[in-house]
Formats: C-alpha cells, structure tokens, sequence
C-alpha cells in the first residue's frame, strides 16, 4: 500500500542523527516521517559518553540538561594491557547518559513537536524516481521530497547499494564486534577509562541512576578464538589487563545477558548514496577509542537540516545539496576520522600498545594534542 500523504523528509533510523534532524526540520515548518527498526524505548551498543560540544545543541532541541542530574566527566583514564597506565584531564570533556534514556527523551520531543514517528518499522528499501523518495516498510510504502540515512554501523540498505566498506576482505579497521553492559560499580563519577587488551579495547564511564556503561569492541578472532564464548573471552583474553580482571570481578551486571552488535567498520565511506544523505555512523564512524561518535552524528544532523532546509525552501537544487551537505561534512568531520583511524593502527597489537602508553605517559603535550584533536567545538 502506497500511503496518499507526501512527506518533506524521510529519516531512516531513529538514533541520535536521525531524531536530532526530525526534530530540528519540523521546528522548520517541514512534515517528517522517521522509521525506526525497534520499538522504543531499547538499549544500543554503545559507549554512552557525550562531549559537550553537543550540550548547547541537544538544550536546543527541548532536552532539560540541566534538570536530569546527569554525570559531568573530566578525567581520562587509558591502561595498557600489561596494566601501565596514564591519566588525563579532559579539557573540554562530557557526561554520560544512557541511550535508552536519551533516545526516548528525543522520540517523545519529536511526536510533540510534530514527527510521524514509524517505530518497529523497517526499511526494505529506497527508490529514487521523477524526483522522489519512495520508502518501502514494513508497514507499508512512502513517499518523501528528502531521504536521509541515519541508520546505524551496517544495514541491509547498505549490502542493497553494495557500499565498499560492506564488501571489504577483514582488517584493523572492519572486522569487531562490540559487546556492552550496564554495571554497578565503584569507580569515580568524573572518570572515562579505556581498558586496552589483545585485540581490543574496553569503555567504562557513569551514566544516570548511580549506574555505569561498560562497553567493548573486540576483533571478532577474538571471540572465534574463544568457542564463540563471550564469558571465556573475558576471563581468558579481557582479564589479562590487571584493571579489566579487576573490574570483571567486582562489578554487578544488570543485564541478564550482554547487548551484542557485529560487522562493526571504521573504513571511509560515502556521505551520499543513490540522492539519499549519510548522517552519523552511515556516513562514517570514528573509532570508539577517540570517543565522540554521539557529538558527531548530532553535529552532522545540525549541518543537513542546514542544507536540507535551503533545498525545501527552493533556495537550491539537489545537486547543490547533495554536494555543499558533503563538503561540509568532510571539511568538518574528515580530519577527526582520519586521527582516529591513525590512533586505532596504535592499538590491538599488544607490545605496541604497551609501547604506546609508556611513551604517551611521558609526554603529557602530546596526550593533550591528540585529545583536543578528537573533541570538536560547541555547534
């Protein structure tokens, strides 16, 4: 069934990109569908540390900050997985919020202010054609003047457009899974800690409710080399870092089971496919270790609905969008990406990772440089 009504903009997937775009195009004036595979509210994968360059742009959008007593954190923590360890101050540094309570939060401000919000819905698939979008669902078909994908690490739209990066043989930058729990714990509420190990590397930071995000992406040899036990991993692989067998020990986990996510990629990948706009980890994701993947998919959604509104307003054609909304993505994003990559060939390995820590241990400037260059501006 072809539904009657034409929208403005389709949003595929309904994370932080997505929503944040809905969100700000329908303060615009514009009608905004967003599809989202799941049903509200639910956990992702995720490493759940927000820098504050997005903390103005997310008050923007209607979220009561201030009001939601969340964790501020400052400091940086990063061990070696032969337990050396270095700590940082954050200059700019963030706070932690879960993504089941964020995206939620987001959703319930996108319906008030006016989205059509299609939740445990997916997409099938996109065609362009006479100029339009039509959006094919499992809840039925749509049409849009717009399409952006703001779905997450990998798609079936992604295998569909046969994106390079699906394709690639494995290597350091494609081939992890990512494993996360919600923890209690005795650790600093101002702390982010990076846990390396052979392989991987492992996030833990507070959240909201005296809880704590415990996320880690490991190669996925590491789990196969495990009898595809995620328990044996963690005792035989994870536990080697003095810090991690301590936490692994000691913490309370609140899941029953873990949140698992597969086929995660870090390689470039193309900001615009087939007239639909790549927004957040579709566009390109940056390596966990550098943080920050949340600012950027909600900074990049702030420069689409930029572009998108001068082409709704018949301000420009879609060639013009389509090619000033990925300059500015590149020019803004690229170099971010490409220290992350080059940060992440530092780690796995685990004599270069130890190697790596002991240097950067003794030259705090050089810590505090490749900081600041994976934290953006306030946008």
């Amino acid at each position: 069934m072809t539904h009657e009504t034409s929208y403005d903009c389709a949003i595929i997937g309904g994370g932080l990109a997505g929503l944040s775009l809905a969100i700000q195009l329908c303060n615009a004036g514009f009608k905004v569908i967003l599809f989202e595979k799941e049903q509200y509210p639910f956990h992702k994968v995720c490493g759940e540390y927000i820098s504050m360059e997005s903390w103005d742009h997310l008050q923007s959008l209607g979220l009561p900050l201030p009001e939601m007593d969340l964790p501020r954190i400052n400091k940086l923590l990063v061990s070696s997985p032969d337990g050396n360890q270095l700590t940082h101050s954050l200059d700019l540094g963030g706070f932690g919020i879960s993504r089941y309570t964020l995206d939620f939060a987001l959703k319930k401000i996108a319906e008030e202010r006016g989205v059509t919000v299609m939740d445990n819905c997916k997409v099938e698939n996109v065609i362009f054609n006479n100029d339009q979008f039509q959006i094919n669902s499992s809840k039925g078909k749509y049409l849009s003047r717009v399409c952006c994908g703001c779905f997450g690490k990998r798609s079936n739209l992604d295998i569909g457009w046969k994106r390079p990066f699906v394709n690639r043989l494995p290597n350091k930058l494609n081939h992890f899974i990512g494993i996360k729990y919600h923890v209690k714990a005795d650790m600093p509420a101002d702390l982010i800690a990076l846990h390396n190990f052979e392989n991987g590397y492992c996030g833990m930071s507070k959240i909201e409710n005296d809880t704590y995000c415990l996320c880690y992406l490991s190669n996925a040899a590491n789990l196969k080399n495990s009898h595809q036990s995620i328990e044996e991993m963690e005792k035989n692989i994870l536990s080697a870092n003095p810090f991690l067998a301590d936490i692994f020990k000691h913490v309370t986990k609140i899941y029953t089971a873990p949140l698992t996510i597969s086929q995660i990629s870090f390689q470039t990948k193309s900001q615009v496919e087939d007239h639909v706009l790549m927004i957040g980890d579709a566009a390109g994701m940056i390596t966990p270790l550098c943080g920050n993947g949340m600012s950027m998919a909600l900074h990049a959604s702030k420069i689409a609905s930029k572009h998108i509104t001068r082409f709704l307003n018949n301000k420009t054609n879609r060639s013009a969008l389509e090619k000033n909304y990925e300059m500015e993505w590149r020019k803004t994003f690229s170099a971010r990406l490409r220290m992350g990559r080059t940060i992440q060939r530092f780690f796995g390995k685990t004599w270069i990772t130890n190697l790596f820590v002991r240097v950067l241990k003794r030259m705090p400037a050089i810590t505090k440089m490749l900081i600041r260059q994976t934290h953006g501006k306030s946008f």
